[in-house]
């Protein structure tokens, strides 16, 4: 019987009146009810030993009471695991001091008025049936703590009838083998004269899943007989061959690395002092997906997507470092309620899986959230929405989704590729512990929607914690930086768990594994050893380090409070061995050749199922303005805002492009950005091309047509040569069927000999080969199958990004708009036409002459280097009209659109508008059109002016000078943001998304300006290298941007010095060594008791940081600086900071939602020293957070007018406070989003000066910005006062 306490709280309620309300109106509609109202309170669990004694500070820590509600039921994490939340909390309470919490867990209350039993209803919308549980008693909560005893190990009786068992055992643990598997386990353990065990096979399987070996990938291949000479990862791999210097690692490591160049990078040695020193900076390329787990549980698939994905860049070499993501969804048709589409069919759909709508409104929040926390900017994606009608109860769509997550990394060039370990080297675990979620995740994802058990689906969806994933990743920077590296090996945790990482690391470097069981950390006891060995918790990494580096390892991983365990060491063996030492048993003891050995792999035997070719076509009379709404509002054309500004596009400081252009922020950017570098314009561009409709009828068309549209994308920045643009391939398709499979070999064939002709390489992917979705109702059989989706990631080098183009429309360049194409074919198949209007065409777009593409590509990128090019579009979804409607959007100008002069009816009209062959829309410099028109004549480029810009605000079709088409810029985007303004009206703030949609009208109002007088864009000013002022980087667990913010203040001649939260815990007297600090933004302990809350409560509750910090805010020398997660945390201490007693308190924003836009700030007459001089400068500034509405006690508002204390405020173009979402992207009062204290010295703010101190940081700048944008000016600010303090 245990002796230890059970206590339930009573916390806030957190939900805002617009998510209650969502929630309320949701429920009655799943339950056919009109229930009254629905009430919703958070409650914490705790399990308490004899030492616990602070009660009421505990209650204060929590923002707690003593329980005075009865909830109906309540919603917490499922059993036997552990929330994030729990997690960062408990490390709160450990650090604030309070002793004697064994456990914190939190729960939703809910209570539904008008209903007197809940047991039978439809709770489904207020939980995640994947990660969460209903309770129905809160008295269950106090035993679920509690551990029970450990699961047995399994041994799998094969003394009798081994293949029977061997089956039994496949279908028990969802092993997903085949039967030449399971036959060759039979073989292995009968020779073995023993029983397998449960973790052997659960291993095995995981290690042998289609998902990890990519068996038809490594396939022969004998079509109609006839055995093919290659692969299709030959195909691939031979891209690679042949002189490729710049390609370090190719189909070895967790991602490709590509060779890079010199620049001066920012580093922090162990000293933890900040200096930049000129390295070679290699880049990484992964890309990864999701799909199974997206479409069981949208959040948590698409958020661990990207965490998995994260985690493989960062394990690619001896240690890498993610910098800039990106994130493509594929779904079937949404049926948006607001707006009906005419093109879209009644719903069918197992209940098992999500609806697309249900996916697009919290898989893009998953992958967005994460990508946020951990602080990876994500600046580039795609959407695709396509179904086809069903036919004898078949059809071509998305029910299992595609989600797609990648990147690119940095990593110093002596990183970039794995030491070899010797025996002896010590086997860590670094990361959470393990929790009995994930499991059989490989086998799961190998497998099409409908064949695996419902439960086995539950168990192969992670959680996700990006914040611990944020520890992992600032320990594998630190050991980096070092010289040599610390680590020797690393390989991230994925699918099957550390039964599938620790014995890679021994394969790859020919060694033995031995590990104790009992040494790897779990959070629930009762884990079986199978499940210890074979879970896949989130967050961890596997790494090989020298006994020798063990202690300061360690020091590494306690600074950064990331769990670090010991579990083993290399051996000399050929096995693999897990010891249960508490038992004395061998869960696991086979040789590595039995995991990874001669497997036999099935030949793909098919016949060519010969695709019927026709001239065949039909083509709907439909009135053009009906055609042009219908495309438009398609949602692979519409506006992708709802997907974009959920997600930080600026942490890190790292990024030139993002998907916003323009002063009017519109999202039409064909490519993303980085640099290289604080100090330098170098850079990579990454793009993507995808063209999955056409390949139902041309798979090779469709794979040409991916590729030159991700090539087209990127050619607006000026790369250095086309053979060094470099591709992930990913494949998805419904392979099964000779016809599935077919199209998979002449997709990877096509896009083989395209790149080999066009001298580019591609040196990762991954395949996902399973996306078939089958079941069963009223005794019918459906099934939907996603065409072959081949999605291809481009990224190459750029030596500078101030030089690239953009899609934004130049007001004061050429009238004339150019039609760039490699013919005058205008074939209709596969294009979103085709969709929205039921049309049929059997000849689609293509490359058929890629030497002439090439030359294409090339004399474009020639324009682009000579500064030719003002504004440039590709022509994809949705043809020429829509690229000439989106360069329309970014400027709100006027265009007539010039059809030629030889069509003569509606089909060929139709076809010049909306076919989507390859090519590119661009606008010249007026000063040499005439040379770039000489120019594509020379090259026999087809150049045809196909728009006039004109002063009015409208879009007008001509045909041989008749008006066929005229409609208001402003009415045309209203349509095209259509699908943004509903899905945000589902998942936000239904008045914001309203306030959003109706401000497309107001666009005289919401324009990006910039008024300011700064001095120094062009070269700063000289600083005293020999006296450099101190300034504290300040960081707590979970703090992501610190070293722009470092980079920003070493510029400004300050020595910049790298502290944590622990250091000050430590060491308390740390801060009289600073004149400044600085505290960054991110998301402190994940933000679980309130943006900043567990940052603040360590420095509060303890005493010595307390009084440290009161004495440096007293001492009339220093200053300090808050920026977001930075200013919510001092907002907090504000009775500690001499007059910043008025201060507001953060809350969630109005929105409802995390808000990242570039927007207008006015910046206010105050008493600032960082703002000195400042006042009236209206410029932009960069935005990342979810709680930055200001909330001010009574009284406190005017007395911080009176004292000149508000700093910064939301403003219009005209310079006027923003009252109105998104100009005021959280709703604070006023507008206001930053203050200082009385006499200056402290000051905070919401946006991230930090993050856009350079003019090629911004997403819009004016002309006259040239190096430094003026928000430097705060830094000089800063060097200044020190000096003259």
């Amino acid at each position: 019987m245990s002796k230890n306490l059970y206590l339930l709280l009573q916390g806030p309620s957190n939900f805002s009146p617009s998510k209650i309300s969502s929630l309320h109106l949701e429920l009655n509609q799943i339950n056919n009810n009109n229930f009254e109202a629905l009430s919703f309170v958070e409650f914490y669990a705790l399990t308490l030993d004899k030492e616990f004694s602070d009660h009421s500070k505990l209650l204060e820590l929590l923002n707690a009471q003593e329980q005075s509600v009865s909830p109906q039921f309540l919603v917490g994490p499922r059993s036997g695991t552990i929330s994030p939340w729990a997690s960062k909390t408990k490390e709160i309470i450990e650090n604030v001091g309070i002793n004697g919490v064994l456990s914190v867990e939190k729960y939703f209350g809910y209570i539904i008025d008008g209903v007197d039993s809940v047991n039978n209803l439809n709770l489904t919308n207020l939980y995640d049936r994947m990660t969460q549980e209903v309770f129905f008693d809160s008295k269950i909560l106090a035993n679920i703590r509690i551990g029970s005893e450990r699961r047995p190990l399994i041994l799998i009786d094969i003394s009798h009838s081994s293949k029977d068992a061997l089956n039994s055992a496949n279908l028990d643990l969802g092993l997903a083998l085949s039967s030449a598997e399971i036959d060759y386990l039979e073989n292995f353990y009968l020779a073995a004269q023993r029983n397998p065990t449960d973790a052997e096979l659960m291993m095995f399987a995981q290690a042998n899943s289609e998902h990890c070996r990519h068996k038809i990938f490594n396939a022969g291949w004998v079509i109609d007989s006839n055995s093919q000479e290659h692969s299709l990862f030959d195909l691939i791999k031979k891209t690679s061959k042949g002189n490729k210097p710049d390609l370090i690692s190719a189909y070895k490591d967790n991602a490709a690395v590509i060779s890079g160049a010199e620049v001066e990078t920012l580093n922090r040695n162990l000293k933890n002092q900040y200096s930049f020193s000129s390295e070679q900076i290699n880049s990484t390329l992964k890309v990864e997906t999701h799909n199974h787990p997206t479409a069981i549980s949208p959040f948590p698939g698409a958020a661990t997507g990207s965490g998995g994905e994260i985690r493989d860049e960062g394990a690619t070499g001896s240690g890498a470092k993610p910098k800039m993501g990106l994130v493509g969804f594929n779904v079937s048709n949404l049926r948006l309620e607001k707006f009906p589409r005419p093109w879209e069919g009644k719903c069918y759909k197992p209940e098992r899986i999500a609806s697309p709508l249900q996916i697009m409104t919290e898989g893009p929040l998953g992958a967005a959230a994460f990508n946020n926390e951990f602080g990876r900017p994500s600046t580039v994606g795609y959407f695709r929405v396509f179904e086809k009608p069903f036919i004898d109860n078949q059809a071509h769509g998305y029910h299992k989704p595609i989600m797609l997550a990648g990147g690119i990394g940095e990593v110093k060039d002596r990183n970039s590729l794995k030491n070899p370990i010797e025996p002896g080297d010590l086997v860590v675990v670094l990361g959470g512990p393990s929790m009995l979620i994930g499991l059989g995740g490989g086998a799961a994802s190998s497998m099409s929607s409908g064949e695996s058990d419902e439960d086995l689906d539950f168990a192969s969806v992670q959680r996700e914690n990006a914040e611990m994933e944020r520890r992992c990743q600032e320990v594998i920077n630190q050991c980096a930086f070092e010289s040599p590296n610390l680590i020797e090996f690393i390989h991230d945790v994925g699918a099957g768990g550390l039964s599938n990482a620790i014995p890679e690391l021994a394969k790859d470097c020919n060694l033995g594994i031995k590990v104790d069981l009992n040494l790897i950390p779990v959070a629930d006891s009762s884990l079986s050893p199978m499940e210890v060995w074979s879970n896949e918790s989130q967050e961890r990494y596997v790494l090989a380090i020298k006994p020798s580096t063990k202690d300061i390892f360690e020091k590494i991983c306690r600074r950064e409070r990331c769990p670090v365990a010991f579990v083993g060491v290399t051996t000399t063996s050929d096995a693999v061995e897990v010891y249960d030492s508490e038992r004395d048993q061998y869960p696991v003891q086979v040789p590595l050749s039995m995991l990874f050995g001669d497997l036999p792999i099935a030949d793909m035997e098919l016949v060519n199922p010969a695709i019927k070719e026709s001239d065949d076509s039909s083509f709907m009379d439909l009135d053009l303005s009906h055609v042009i709404q219908r495309i438009l509002s398609h949602p692979s054309v519409a506006s992708k805002s709802f997907l974009i500004t959920i997600g930080d596009r600026t942490v890190g400081g790292m990024v030139a492009r993002d998907q916003f252009v323009g002063r009017y922020q519109v999202p039409t950017s064909n490519y993303a950005m980085s640099m290289r570098s604080f100090l330098s314009n170098q850079g990579e561009v990454l793009s993507i091309g995808e063209k999955p409709t056409i390949a139902i009828q041309h798979p090779a068309a469709s794979l040409r047509m991916a590729l030159s549209e991700a090539l087209l994308n990127l050619v607006s920045s000026p790369i250095h040569s086309l053979d060094l643009v470099r591709l992930s391939a990913n494949w998805m398709a419904a392979c099964g069927d000779d016809e599935d499979d077919y199209a998979l070999r002449l997709g990877v064939e096509a896009i083989s000999q395209m790149c080999l002709q066009l001298g580019i390489s591609i040196p990762v992917g991954k395949d996902s080969l399973s996306m078939r979705t089958r079941w069963s109702d009223n005794n019918q059989d459906f099934e939907v199958k996603s065409p072959l989706s081949g999605v291809i990631t481009a990224m190459a080098p750029v030596e500078d990004v101030s030089l690239a183009v953009t899609t934004e429309l130049n007001c004061s360049g050429s009238k004339n708009f150019y039609h760039l194409s490699l013919g005058e074919q205008s074939r209709m198949g596969g294009s979103i036409f085709e969709e929205v209007t039921a049309s049929y065409s059997n000849k689609s777009p293509d490359i058929d002459d890629i030497t002439k593409f090439k030359k294409l590509f090339n004399t474009i990128q020639e324009l682009i280097n000579r500064g030719w090019i003002q504004a440039l579009h590709d022509v994809s979804d949705g043809g020429l009209f829509t690229t000439l409607a989106e360069l329309a959007f970014t400027n709100k100008v006027g265009i007539t659109i010039l059809l030629p002069d030889e069509v003569d009816n509606s089909q060929s009209i139709f076809q010049n508008l909306f076919s989507e062959e390859a090519g590119v829309v661009i606008q010249l410099n007026d000063d040499f059109e005439n040379q770039a028109l000489a120019l594509f004549s020379k090259e026999n480029i087809n150049a045809r002016k196909c728009a006039i810009q004109t002063t009015d605000a409208q879009i007008t079709v001509l045909v041989n000078d008749k008006i066929k088409f005229h409609e208001s810029v402003v009415s045309l985007e209203k349509i095209w943001s259509e699908t943004s303004y509903a899905i945000k009206s589902l998942r936000d703030n239904p008045e914001s998304a309203q306030e959003e949609y109706d401000l497309i009208e107001k666009y005289d109002d919401q324009g990006l300006i910039a008024k300011d007088s700064f001095q120094y864009s062009a070269a700063l000013p000289s600083f005293n290298v020999n006296s450099k002022p101190k300034v504290a980087i300040f960081r707590e667990q979970g703090v992501n941007g610190q070293n722009e913010m470092a980079a920003a203040f070493m510029i400004a001649g300050f020595d910049a010095t790298d502290l944590h939260m622990q250091d000050l815990l430590d060491h308390p007297n740390l801060l009289s060594e600073f004149q400044g600090v600085a505290a960054c933004g991110g998301f402190s302990y994940g933000d679980v008791l309130g943006a900043g809350g567990g940052w603040s409560s360590s420095i509060s509750f303890n005493t010595l940081v307390r009084d440290s910090f009161e004495d440096f805010f007293n001492r009339p020398d220093t200053f300090t600086f808050g920026v977001c997660n930075g200013c919510q945390m001092l907002s907090k201490l504000k009775d500690l900071i001499p007059g910043a007693e008025d201060w507001p308190d953060f809350l969630w924003n109005e929105s409802d939602q995390f808000e990242a836009r570039l927007s207008q700030v006015t910046i206010a007459r105050s008493n600032s020293v960082l703002l000195d001089e400042m006042d009236g400068w209206q410029i932009p500034v960069a935005v990342a957070h979810g709680e930055g509405r200001a909330s001010f006690k009574e009284g406190a508002l005017n007395k911080l007018h009176a004292n000149q204390q508000i700093a910064v405020q939301f403003s219009d173009s005209k310079g006027e406070i923003a009252s109105a979402y998104p100009t005021n992207p959280n709703g604070s009062p006023e507008g206001i989003t930053g203050l200082t204290s009385v006499d200056g010295r402290a000051t905070i703010m919401m946006p991230h000066p930090e993050r856009v101190f350079r003019a090629q940081q911004f997403s819009w700048q004016p002309s006259q910005w040239k190096e430094y944008s003026p928000w430097m000016q705060i830094f000089l600010n800063a060097y200044k006062f020190t000096k003259n303090s």
